[in-house]
């Protein structure tokens, strides 16, 4: 540890700090800008590219200080020397000088050994964010710089996305400015440096700059909001922003309009007088003049929503999650193909627990805006998994957007009617759930404003024209993040390497996160190094992976229910492989059967959802890797569950 360095509470050595560099390898970097990611962000993307290997490294500073490369988390280290990261992090792409640091990190009085301390500080810190020693942390004449691009660091990237956000607005362009301001604030999940910022006054000083700068972005996003006629969001959200800044005017004034505009005039016309008695109590002044011309138009009653843009039909949605965490790629992306009028409906994929219903639910939220006639949600599995009747949900689709025609009673002339209301209407269907033999056309809208996004489990092969997307288990930092939102960053933080485990062992699925933090909630006493232990015990970790409501064993038992026959035939073979890689080979081994036999096994459970699709080597565009190359991958809890299945009675292991 680089604390147990003796600290002596010596005299004040500051004024004796080098001004040249600490090592001739300092002397030899110089200080321009590193060139790490990829080209400038345009202006329909959020600056992430995907593909760039400059993406592995990642700094989150909205929350605890966290770092990871390639998904993985890295060690920064003892406090001292997380302060010195944190530091240069208030500045990026900036010098700050050893004075700067060494009053960080000894705001008293430095030790004899305060520079030495650095140096062995910035040195760790090089070889663990700059392995390959592309000169990412470098010195120069003002002092340490840390070079980063905008997706390597979630402060930069929200800063870029608010920049482009009001180059939108200035550019006329509301609709996309409100969007852009939205990705950014989403990225703000806590207070930055939340575990160090006591340490260092010049954290704090940061932290306040931020928050600042996170008003100023919110009060631009509920501006943009209420010029397109869209105020139900910032109703629902600016009490929040109320209660932390009660005197900032700009923000009063939204919050009046937007109470006014979604029909909670009494709560504006309290908001306003609530302002006014404040600023009069507090600071001896009347309200400015754009807080009285909101008070002014909800007397007058002139602010309603723009008729182009007033929300005629229904929002019947399930609540936005609110520890919905990560999928900010998948989520632009989905955003994307929904909002291109005229698509076909977008099929959302993946495991059972991946979190599908959550990305679906939030996403309709976040879009609820673009469809002014109606987004509403309905599941057309039944509780046992089998499809619920057709007119059932096609009568219920119907009153919930204020359908008043009659459907007929035939079928196809129900179809028909339905398909043909649908036309000229710009509604977002989210149908949960879709079992595989369910008929989805006569549900589907025509070509048009109307579209639909659809779950499944299965990959619905006889869904022809959709755009298909696959959800992936979340990062390890996603799921980190997921989990210290339920049981406390602070408890994450203090061990964290144990957090990462317990991430390991969930498989990266929300719904097994999920599971794990409201049993660790219950658990307050267990250190998380123990529950870890459990949870990588084949025998325990489903038993462990219960509380209250949530119990994954019971998840994983409903999609056992509903598989084929054959695919449980399957997976109870699989289950005696010793661990959840493996290739066709061995596959063919277990089920004792011929390769081309066992292939079309393996991709009966890719079709329905239980087993990921395989990954390959490496191979050229003229190529294609042939079956034995592939190497599939059995998620580790649907493993065990597989395992515990082909032990049970009546079934030979």
């Amino acid at each position: 540890m680089v604390d147990s360095l003796t600290e002596h509470r010596g005299a004040d050595t500051r004024s004796a700090l080098p001004r040249e560099p600490a090592t001739a390898r300092d002397a030899e970097q110089p200080t321009t800008p590193l060139r790490t990611g990829p080209p400038p962000a345009g202006p329909d993307d959020d600056g992430v590219s995907a593909d760039h290997p400059a993406a592995t490294l990642r700094l989150t500073l909205l929350g605890p200080l966290r770092a990871s490369r390639a998904g993985r988390p890295l060690e920064l280290g003892p406090l001292k020397q997380r302060l010195v990261l944190a530091v240069l992090l208030t500045r990026p792409n900036t010098p700050v000088s050893l004075a700067e640091l060494t009053d960080a990190l000894w705001p008293d009085a430095p030790p004899r050994t305060a520079r030495k301390n650095l140096q062995v500080y910035v040195s760790t810190l090089r070889r663990v964010l700059d392995p390959d020693d592309l000169g990412r942390l470098r010195h120069g004449p003002g002092g340490y710089v840390l070079h980063l691009t905008p997706h390597e660091c979630d402060t930069l990237h929200f800063e870029e996305l608010a920049r482009r956000g009001d180059a939108e607005l200035r550019a006329g362009s509301p609709s996309r400015a409100a969007r852009t301001y939205r990705r950014a604030l989403d990225l703000w999940r806590h207070d930055p440096f939340s575990d160090l910022a006591a340490h260092a006054d010049v954290l704090r000083a940061a932290v306040e700059r931020q928050r600042a700068r996170r008003l100023a972005v919110y009060e631009a996003w509920a501006e943009a909001q209420l010029d397109i006629g869209d105020p139900g969001p910032v109703a629902d959200t600016v009490d929040e922003m109320v209660s932390r800044h009660p005197l900032r005017e700009r923000l009063r004034a939204v919050q009046v309009t937007a109470l006014h505009q979604v029909g909670r005039r009494t709560e504006a016309l309290a908001a306003y007088d609530d302002c006014r008695q404040q600023l009069s109590r507090e600071l001896g002044l009347e309200p400015g003049a754009a807080l009285r011309a909101a008070h002014r138009s909800l007397l007058n009653d002139l602010s309603a929503p723009r008729p182009p843009r007033t929300h005629t039909g229904s929002r019947l949605l399930p609540p936005d999650p609110a520890d919905f965490t990560g999928r900010s790629s998948e989520l632009d992306r989905t955003a994307a193909l929904l909002e291109a009028d005229g698509g076909p409906p977008v099929l959302v994929t993946g495991a059972a627990g991946i979190g599908k219903t959550a990305f679906a639910v939030h996403l309709a939220h976040r879009l609820a805006a673009r469809f002014p006639d109606g987004v509403v949600a309905t599941r057309l599995s039944a509780e046992d998994g089998s499809p619920r009747p057709r007119a059932s949900v096609l009568a219920e689709l119907a009153r919930s957007l204020g359908c008043t025609e009659r459907l007929p009673a035939d079928r196809e002339e129900a179809a028909t009617a339905w398909r043909s209301w649908l036309c000229g209407r710009t509604v977002l269907l989210l149908l949960d759930d879709v079992p595989d033999a369910f008929p989805l056309d006569p549900l589907l809208p025509p070509s048009g404003t109307a579209t639909a996004l659809l779950t499944s489990r299965g990959r619905l092969p006889r869904l022809e024209c959709a755009h298909r997307v696959e959800l992936p288990p979340l990062t390890d930092p996603e799921a980190r993040d997921l989990l210290g939102g339920i049981i406390g960053h602070g408890r994450l933080a203090a061990e964290n390497a144990a957090a990462a485990r317990i991430a390991a062992a969930t498989g990266h699925l929300p719904f097994a996160l999920r599971a794990a933090g409201n049993r660790l909630s219950v658990l307050r006493h267990m250190p998380l190094a123990q529950y870890a232990d459990r949870l990588e015990h084949p025998a325990e970790a489903l038993d462990e992976l219960a509380s209250g409501g949530l119990g994954v064993r019971t998840r994983l038992a409903r999609t056992w229910d509903r598989l084929p026959a054959p695919a449980r035939d399957t997976l109870r073979a699989l289950a005696a492989l010793p661990g959840t890689a493996f290739t066709l080979a061995a596959a063919a081994r277990a089920l004792g059967r011929d390769g081309r036999t066992t292939q079309r096994a393996l991709e009966e459970l890719i079709d329905v959802g239980v087993l990921p699709p395989p990954s390959a080597p490496d191979v050229s565009a003229h190529t294609t890797a042939a079956p034995d190359g592939l190497r599939y991958e059995l998620p580790w809890l649907t493993l065990l569950f597989a395992r515990e299945q082909a032990t049970a009675p009546g079934h030979r292991c």
